[in-house]
């Protein structure tokens, strides 16, 4: 019988709660063409986050708009200029110290995050994966490392840190053996959720309005682990995208900080371009002494150089080493084809550090650089570096550029509507 074709969005709903099926056959169009575009038309983000911050000087251009003369990190970028903006004067307000890297991707009010006392929310990544629901087989990855992901219930997500693990879950199928094994795992997962949502029931009738609002708390949360579970079923059974690429043996140390950052960067591509998943955080940056020709300081050393020439030099070589293997990735994204457009100009790539300067852990004037996606980029827009412009404005533009219409993210006040 002839497939009935069924919307994008289409939703199961029953006793209150909404499901969203993955994609399924019914859902792709009649035609080849058509079908091929449905398939390749999503918009992307991918967040990186550096550590150490960059040498302002060395990263801000002089002077603003499209026509700016670029950097010394700059011209390391020169041939992306039209698909990518740089931000000066954008910060999230935040006191001075490393701890606010756990509010880099947040963007919540300063007064929660503070060195003692963290108060944090739901991460960018994760507030569009939540919007993006089972489209892909997985919501978001979270790689590298970092304290940079957060559930909306503000507790931290635990990153993915090792290259050749993540491949493996993303390209290489397992026996058929293995496949049962995670097959029935799944299943009796939803056994014991249904064996516990029962018991739940049971008691909320014999217990107090307080316990029984804590247990309808608790019960939210089944909700959620029995969608999961049913995505997790659906692609249990759904083949791996092939790729062509060799499969990493190995997983790079932070001295190896140019090759480790080009292994996650490879594998970022591959995710992106077979639409394993749409919303990615990557975590990159050392804190030890990499293996950069001219380089003998400690990353973490040379950023804290008080203005020391020698390590301000030895910061710079590090730095551009940094930007470089940055460029290659844009290159790489912009090579790739997606439909009638490259991946580069679906994905919304973020660049970002905590730290506008290192060597006094100052989370003022932060370096962001915004490259690809669906934005009208600005070469350098500057703001007031001493009064600046909250980089959450900037987080809800990019969910627009996801396909999110909202007018708040985390403690913002407005969107950066220039891009």
């Amino acid at each position: 019988m002839p497939i009935q074709r069924l919307d994008r969005r289409t939703l199961l709903r029953a006793s209150g709660v909404a499901i969203g099926l993955p994609f399924l056959e019914a859902m792709i169009p009649a035609s080849p063409a058509a079908a091929k575009e449905a398939l390749a038309q999503h918009p992307r983000m991918l967040l990186i986050g550096q550590p150490l911050g960059l040498y302002g000087p060395n990263f801000f251009p002089e002077t603003q708009g499209r026509d700016y003369t670029p950097s010394r990190y700059l011209k390391l970028l020169e041939s992306h200029r039209d698909r990518l903006t740089v931000f000066s004067g954008i910060s999230h307000r935040y006191a001075a110290g490393h701890f606010a890297e756990v509010g880099l991707f947040t963007g919540v009010a300063p007064e929660f995050i503070r060195e003692k006392s963290i108060k944090n929310g739901i991460s960018l990544d994760q507030e569009a994966a939540s919007h993006l629901g089972n489209q892909t087989r997985f919501p978001s990855l979270i790689l590298g490392g970092g304290d940079v992901a957060w559930n909306r219930r503000g507790v931290r997500i635990p990153a993915e840190s090792r290259a050749t693990q993540v491949f493996r879950k993303l390209f290489i199928a397992g026996t058929p053996q293995e496949m049962a094994r995670e097959l029935q795992r799944v299943r009796d997962g939803q056994s014991i959720l249904d064996d516990v949502g029962e018991q739940i029931q049971a008691l909320n009738r014999s217990v107090s309005v307080t316990d029984r609002n804590r247990l309808d708390l608790f019960l939210s949360s089944l909700r959620e682990a029995e969608q999961t579970l049913q995505q997790d079923e659906f692609w249990s059974t759904t083949p791996k995208p092939q790729v062509d690429f060799e499969t990493p043996t190995s997983d790079f140390g932070g001295a190896q900080l140019v090759e480790r950052s080009r292994q996650w960067y490879n594998i970022v591509r591959l995710a992106l371009q077979t639409d394993s998943t749409r919303v990615i955080s990557l975590w990159l940056g050392t804190q030890e002494r990499p293996e950069i020709s001219g380089v003998n300081l400690g990353h973490h050393d040379a950023s804290h150089h008080g203005q020391d020439p020698a390590k301000l030099e030895q910061l710079a070589l590090i730095e551009e080493a940094e930007i470089k293997v940055l460029g290659e990735f844009i290159d790489k994204m912009k090579e790739t084809s997606d439909g009638d457009q490259c991946l580069l100009d679906r994905t919304a790539v973020l660049y970002a550090s905590n730290l506008g300067n290192s060597s006094s852990h100052d989370n003022n004037n932060l370096p962001i650089l915004l490259a690809g996606g669906s934005f009208r980029h600005q070469g350098h827009l500057a703001f007031d570096t001493k009064a600046n412009t909250l980089l959450s404005n900037l987080y809800v533009r990019i969910l627009h550029h996801m396909g999110i219409e909202t007018d708040r993210f985390g403690a913002s006040n407005g969107v950066i509507s220039e891009v």
